[in-house]
């Protein structure tokens, strides 16, 4: 499972959807809100919370459909589901490698991103709290996206058709969670909602991502 890991690592840099084009991404929506919006600082501060998290979500669906894409196209995807290894823990470990190359990133790179914005000073524990539990959920669904569509040619505004929607419970709690703390209010309720996301899709759609792969390989 390591061995994978690692390969799935050095495969996602060396195909060029590594952290490098979900950071750079990152960098652009947030240095163009305020060429957007205007620069004054309060509207900046009130809305930074969203926007990092709209923009780390989709710097997220930016390498979904390398998930599983070059497994398929080299036939190693057949395989690993007939290797001794169950395919639970092999979407696992896709899902962790996706995380590792671009959730990572976003989670230490936002924080230096929030100073654009003119995010509080308060809010900055509670942004990289929620960004840190909420982007492994991202990784998982966008996973299961992957799964659904894989060889499918093109497939990329597909999966990206199919997965928002699932984002927008997670989306919905993280950014909540982030602009309570940024203006001072509490964040339990939707920093529990948020866990309760992450780790139900933990949970539970490494399954249904294997069984679907199963579904697509016969």
């Amino acid at each position: 499972m390591i061995a994978l890991l690692v390969r799935d690592l050095r495969l996602a840099v060396r195909a060029g959807g590594g952290f490098g084009l979900g950071l750079a991404f990152f960098l652009i929506v947030v240095v163009l809100v305020p060429f957007g919006v205007g620069p004054e600082s309060g509207l900046l501060s009130k809305i930074a919370p969203g926007v990092l998290w709209i923009g780390a979500l989709l710097a997220c669906l930016l390498s979904l459909d390398r998930i599983f894409a070059l497994d398929w196209e080299d036939g190693s995807l057949d395989l690993l589901a007939t290797a001794p290894v169950p395919l639970e823990g092999i979407v696992s470990m896709k899902a962790l490698a996706h995380w590792l190359t671009t959730g990572l990133p976003l989670v230490l790179a936002a924080p230096a991103l929030g100073v654009f914005l003119s995010l509080p000073q308060q809010g900055y524990v509670w942004l990289v709290a929620s960004l840190a539990m909420g982007t492994p959920a991202l990784s998982v669904i966008g996973t299961f996206g992957a799964a659904l569509t894989v060889g499918i040619k093109r497939g990329g505004l597909l999966l990206s058709l199919l997965v928002l929607p699932l984002y927008v419970p997670t989306l919905i709690f993280g950014a909540e969670v982030a602009r309570r703390g940024a203006e001072g209010f509490e964040v339990m309720t939707p920093l529990l909602m948020l866990g309760g996301i992450t780790f139900g899709t933990l949970a539970l759609l490494p399954f249904a991502s294997a069984a679907v792969l199963r579904i697509n390989l016969r």
